[in-house]
């Protein structure tokens, strides 16, 4: 039968009786105890069902996993099709021949004062031999410091950065031995290619600086902060946030470069963060004159009675006049009208191409000079205490020794904040006067329709302190993936404005290239201006680690002026030098009345006072004129406001 096991026969032979061992059969006839079920082996958690065509990869990751790289994808795609409009715009644009996309790789041209430098330096064996020698030295130092640290032990540091450089704040870069090491060994570089570029022999100053200045520029860029792989805080937040960081990042360069139409325009602050009139120049006044260069406003008074002599201010028009009233408890302009003082400020326009003609003297007589009469008009004082800021005090010094000239007597006193008229020591800006630079700013002006773009000024700024204004927000934009914060002071320094071809080029010439106003060589309205010849009381605020104004610089345009003129030193810089409320508490100042021949002389008898100079300038004033009148209305009666303080002019954006 077919599937039935048949048991086999036994082959043939012999038939042999088998015997079993006794034991054998014993053990064969007792019964066998019944045998013990095999363990089952634990059967594997059953795998998370995958969603419906995922991956197995994907079908391992938990629900929060999925969702945090789908969210990664979908930014990553949304980036790259963003990238791929930006990138197919620019180069749609660049057919077209639009120059703004093309900048020179070079634009200061320091390739030539670059190679002479170095041939200097490297046809020097000694002094190289030497600058090689303290480096050996410094890496020994480093070597036995990481190396004790690596053990456990405390070890000094071979090398410190520079006090207030704010990259190495976080604490890996003084805890870790690795970062730490990574550090010293940048700053040791650092310090021997800047020593061996600022002691080549035979070699001028002015190719110094531009060779200091471009050198500093690639140096700060080759930081091991600014780069993913080599930054504490980066990997810290990639391995937090899975790798989140970069994705948001990418989505930030990706939104700067669709802000600035394909060219970098790297956010400092939440612009969206203020509005100008509401959070920032919000100290009450009217537009009582306006101008096709100027609005000037009048500020409603704080006091039941204000000083007779009012006071006018002419801020830089390179920047908008509200870092002088930002946000209420730091505003010098409410500060001012708190104190008794009528105020009355130049807002300068946002030049468009149809302004691109003006000039210097156009913006003293149909700026400055129209502001006084309509201050006498609002007012019925024909003489005021006029304050110069940055560049406006260049403007301002000009114009007082050309109204010298025309016995113009409307202006009783001056006061300038970080103002220049002497540029002998121009600080790092005098990097930017050459003729290969004049050239690439007229090129960039006439693509724009002859002016000069608020970007491109502010990039020029940024460029002075570039690890503070530059690098950092790459790095925080970019590799953290943080959105910028709304700052009241960055919100400003974005918010640049736009510079006439004729008025920007005439003015980098005649005071930075040339000097001419110090040197007596400077002609306007038919008369050659003397600065000797402005007996007025002078007021010139300096700050100390001013790096455009220099305090040096201030100082020797201080000693210009015929008249009695005062000196004083704030501490910190260009702008917080300046606006520091007294209620802040913030900085000190230093007091000399006399004006030596040098400044060093003038330190060594001046007197450090703590907190703001702005109550000593206070008392300056009033020691002129303190006359007490009835709180005047903006206008006066005589005019009609425009419109409320700040104005229109301020809000045009660039």
């Amino acid at each position: 039968m077919a599937g039935k096991k048949t048991p086999s026969k036994p082959a043939d032979g012999p038939k042999t009786a088998r015997k079993t061992p006794r034991s054998a059969s014993k053990a064969a006839a007792e019964p066998k105890p019944a045998a013990r079920p095999a363990k089952k082996p634990a059967a594997p958690p059953e795998p998370p069902k995958a969603p419906e065509g995922a991956s197995d990869f994907t079908a391992l990751l938990p629900q929060a996993d999925l969702e945090a790289l789908e969210t990664i994808s979908r930014n990553v795609m949304q980036s790259a099709l963003k990238s791929q409009k930006l990138m197919a715009d620019v180069m749609r644009r660049s057919l077209e021949g639009d120059t703004s996309l093309m900048p020179k790789a070079d634009p200061l041209h320091a390739t030539p004062e670059l190679v002479h430098t170095w041939e200097k330096v490297l046809a020097e064996p000694e002094m190289l031999l030497q600058a090689q020698s303290d480096l050996y030295r410094g890496y020994l130092d480093l070597w036995a410091s990481a190396t004790k640290r690596m053990m456990g032990e405390e070890a000094a540091p071979a090398i410190e950065p520079e006090k207030g450089d704010k990259r190495w704040r976080s604490s890996e870069w003084s805890e870790h031995p690795l970062f730490d090491a990574m550090k010293q060994s940048y700053l040791l570089n650092q310090r021997f290619i800047l020593n061996l570029v600022n002691n080549a022999p035979g070699v001028d100053e002015a190719t110094k600086r531009k060779v200091n200045f471009v050198t500093r520029q690639m140096i700060d860029a080759m930081a091991p902060t600014n780069f993913a792989l080599t930054n504490p805080d980066v990997l810290k937040a990639t391995f937090e946030t899975r790798g989140e960081n970069l994705t948001r990042g990418l989505m930030n360069l990706v939104n700067d470069l669709e802000r600035g139409k394909g060219r970098l325009a790297l956010s400092q602050s939440d612009m969206d963060g203020f509005e100008v009139g509401k959070d920032l120049a919000s100290t009450p006044g009217e537009v009582i004159w306006r101008n096709e260069i100027m609005e000037l406003i009048q500020y409603a008074p704080a006091t039941e009675t204000v000083r007779q002599r009012p006071i006018l201010i002419a801020p830089p028009w390179i920047n908008k006049f509200y870092i002088l009233d930002l946000r209420p408890q730091g505003s010098m302009i409410r500060w001012l009208t708190e104190q008794g003082f009528t105020v009355f400020l130049i807002s300068w326009v946002n030049p468009d191409p149809a302004l691109k003609d003006k000039t210097f003297e156009d913006y003293i007589r149909t700026g400055l000079f129209e502001a006084l009469d309509k201050v006498e008009e609002a007012t019925g004082e024909r003489q005021v205490d006029a304050i110069g800021y940055c560049i406006g005090g260049t403007m301002l010094g000009s114009a007082l020794a050309l109204m010298a000239a025309e016995n113009d007597d409307r202006i009783a006193s001056a006061t300038f904040f970080a103002a220049q008229l002497d540029f002998s020591l121009a600080g790092e800006l005098l990097v930017f006067i050459d003729e290969e630079w004049f050239r690439e700013i007229g090129r960039l002006m006439d693509a724009q329709g002859g002016v000069l773009d608020g970007r491109t000024m502010a990039d020029t700024f940024n460029m002075l302190r570039a690890n503070d204004l530059i690098w950092s927000f790459v790095v925080n934009n970019y590799l953290l993936g943080k959105s910028p914060q709304a700052f009241d002071l960055l919100y400003w320094n974005a918010d640049q404005t736009r510079m006439p071809k004729t008025l920007h080029l005439w003015y980098l010439d005649t005071f930075y290239r040339n000097n001419r106003l110090s040197k007596g060589e400077l002609e306007l309205g038919g008369h050659r201006l003397d600065l000797k010849k402005v007996k007025i009381p002078v007021f010139m605020q300096a700050s100390k680690e001013d790096h455009i104004a220099p305090a040096d610089s201030v100082y020797r345009s201080a000693r210009l002026f015929g008249g009695k003129t005062q000196y004083m030193m704030a501490g910190s810089g260009h702008i917080a030098g300046v606006v520091n409320h007294p209620d802040a508490n913030k900085y000190q100042h230093w007091v000399n009345e006399t004006l030596p021949d040098t400044r060093e002389n003038w330190l060594e008898g001046a007197k450090e006072q703590p907190g703001s100079w702005w109550p000593h300038w206070k008392a300056w004033l009033l020691s002129m004129n303190d006359t007490q009148l009835p709180a005047r209305k903006p206008g006066g009666g005589k005019l009609k406001p425009i419109c409320p303080a700040p104005g229109e002019y301020v809000k045009v954006r660039s």
